[in-house]
């Protein structure tokens, strides 16, 4: 019987380690959570914490883009499914909103914006690798359907932007306001995404 390959096994450990740390900063807060903590949850030693992530702050953000790994693999999932723009923008939003109002994405986001208040540098790589991968990620459907000869009313790269930007209001807005404000009801996203449709000319086509 082989051993398991060295790599496999610092990735298992890795992929425990975020688990852990989500759920603690979720439960317990960014703050009051420890690497002891966390090593303690998962298992293994706090050399591999330092070893895998640098400090806290590379765990929260390893933590952070699990959630943007996610929305990436929808965005790649529908451009291999050859469905017309339409449904896939349909389908899209309900998985977005169902993905970004998740109440522990809701209060990783919380943390997020308490951490990027007291230390701009997280707040700038914190952007730059999720926001801007994300958009990208999505910029490159719009690209795809382009190159197929769909019609729309502006570039990839804005009207990206203009989809995923009603998502992040409402991921916000939550976080800020502990749930108050519209309601995110099936029908509201589909009104929204006609809209969507309709304003990108990309509804003629759909």
């Amino acid at each position: 019987m082989t051993s398991p390959d060295p790599f496999c096994r610092l990735n298992l450990r890795r992929q425990a380690i975020v688990s852990a740390a989500r759920k603690l900063f979720v439960r317990q807060g960014y703050e009051q959570t420890t690497l002891r903590d966390v090593v303690d949850e998962a298992g293994g030693s706090l050399a591999t914490v330092y070893k895998l992530f640098g400090n806290k702050d590379g765990l929260l953000e390893a933590v952070v883009l699990e959630n943007v790994a996610t929305s990436e693999a929808l965005f790649q999932a529908a451009g291999k499914d050859g469905a017309l723009p339409g449904p896939t923008l349909h389908r899209l939003s309900e998985e977005l909103s169902a993905l970004f109002l998740n109440p522990e994405v809701v209060a990783l986001v919380r943390i997020v914006m308490a951490q990027s208040i007291s230390d701009p540098n997280f707040a700038r790589r914190f952007f730059e690798r999720t926001a801007t991968s994300t958009r990208i990620a999505l910029e490159r459907l719009f690209q795809n359907w382009q190159e197929c000869g769909i019609a729309m009313d502006g570039p990839p790269s804005f009207l990206a932007e203009m989809f995923m930007n009603p998502f992040v209001a409402d991921l916000h807005t939550k976080a800020i306001s502990h749930g108050s404000g519209i309601g995110n009801t099936p029908e509201r996203l589909r009104d929204r995404t006609d809209f969507f449709l309709k304003a990108s000319g990309i509804g003629s086509s759909a």
